[in-house]
């Protein structure tokens, strides 16, 4: 297929992004542009919008799963090009169009150049933003019915590392994150007398400290775990109220789910003091929670066999990267490998107003995830 198609393909996803949960006419698009490729089955409205499209081989084989993403960000498009945002306070600044469109390149190739063995499974996740979309799709009754992957891949660009180098590392790949939302009840009362209530404000100030005290931003440290307070509120501006109710929410992560474990076991008990001590109570909920990523050492060792074979030039991270990836439900389920493609070292940065995936960057992801088939002697 030639690059100019998969370029405007990817263009045209650019101008129609859609948030979490609402990639209604972007798998649209990508089912009717599978569909002309002739895969051997196609699923649709898994966990939502999600797609699976399958290749198979004349000949049994491993089944490799490769992912992408549907959704695009709540941020306002800078860029001022012909195929800009038309939805307005919605852009694709994170590059899941691009990501979207490499999958398809590979459908494309795998539509030309028959699988001699195993099986390829093309998988569309929506709500990666939001670390809800993978679970909606493994849960989905009707995953039962797709072939197990033996191995999952995926991949994301990343700006300011050099076009088309390769980023990987065994292990851990990408941070484990939680966002959490404590809410406080106290009890209000008048302002001039706060003995006749509770104010949770004296909770806040005892377990504010304590948090900056447990959160290490060492990412060389294997217990590495930071607690970031995203928003705080308490009471109303209401002057003669002494306030009986706040909230409190904090973005956690860490390496590794058994230190994130032992991080909330943490909070809780700092909340825990926070009651003894002010007599508020507490309730926990959570949202936008992300596994971590964990690269299988055989799925790692192939992809920098197939990285040598097109001569892309490899860095083998020191450490894992701080941000949340959805992947990581898949990557905690089966064995496989997550990397980094980079996309410019004078590209804008991820979730930036003025970020745009660049486009010489599809040829590279098809290339890397063909010559990984045939690293896998399929092809």
């Amino acid at each position: 297929m030639p690059d100019s198609k998969l370029i405007t393909f990817r263009r045209k996803l650019h101008q129609y992004p859609e948030l979490s949960g609402q990639e209604y006419e972007t798998a649209k698009r990508v089912a009717g542009f599978l569909r002309q490729l002739k895969p051997d089955q196609i699923w649709e409205q898994i966990g939502g919008t999600g797609i699976v499209a399958r290749f198979a081989g004349k000949d049994s084989g491993p089944c490799l799963l490769f992912r992408a993403e549907l959704d695009a960000l709540p941020i306002q498009e800078l860029n001022s090009f012909a195929y800009q945002s038309k939805n307005q306070g919605v852009s694709h600044k994170c590059g899941h169009d691009g990501h979207t469109t490499i999958l398809l390149g590979l459908a494309a190739y795998l539509s030309e150049n028959k699988l001699q063995s195993g099986s390829v499974l093309l998988l569309f996740q929506p709500a990666e933003e939001t670390g809800a979309g993978a679970e909606a799709m493994l849960e989905d009754p009707r995953w039962t019915s797709i072939p197990e992957p033996d191995y999952v891949f995926a991949l994301h660009n990343l700006p300011g590392s050099p076009m088309g180098q390769v980023l990987i590392r065994e292990g851990a790949i990408s941070a484990a994150v939680r966002s959490m939302i404590i809410k406080m009840q106290g009890k209000t009362s008048h302002a001039a007398e706060p003995e006749h209530g509770i104010n949770p404000t004296a909770a806040l100030v005892h377990v504010l400290p304590r948090l900056a005290e447990i959160s290490n931003n060492d990412i060389h440290r294997e217990d590495f775990k930071v607690i970031t307070p995203v928003h705080v509120w308490v009471g109303e501006k209401a002057y003669g109220v002494s306030a009986g109710y706040g909230e409190l929410h904090l973005t956690i992560r860490s390496w590794t789910e058994e230190v994130m474990q032992a991080l909330i076991q943490e909070i809780v008990n700092t909340l825990d003091e926070a009651v003894r001590l002010s007599g508020i109570q507490y309730e926990i909920s959570w949202t936008d929670t992300f596994l971590g990523n964990t690269n299988d050492p055989e799925a790692t060792a192939m992809v920098i066999e197939a990285a040598k074979a097109l001569g892309c030039p490899i860095i083998r991270r020191a450490t894992p990267l701080k941000w949340g990836e959805d992947f990581g439900c898949f990557t905690q389920r089966y064995p496989g490998a997550f990397l980094g493609l980079g996309a410019g070292e004078d590209t804008p940065a991820l979730h930036n107003p003025d970020y745009d995936f660049p486009d010489v960057l599809i040829k590279k992801g098809v290339d890397l995830w063909s010559a990984l088939l045939a690293t896998f002697k399929m092809i």
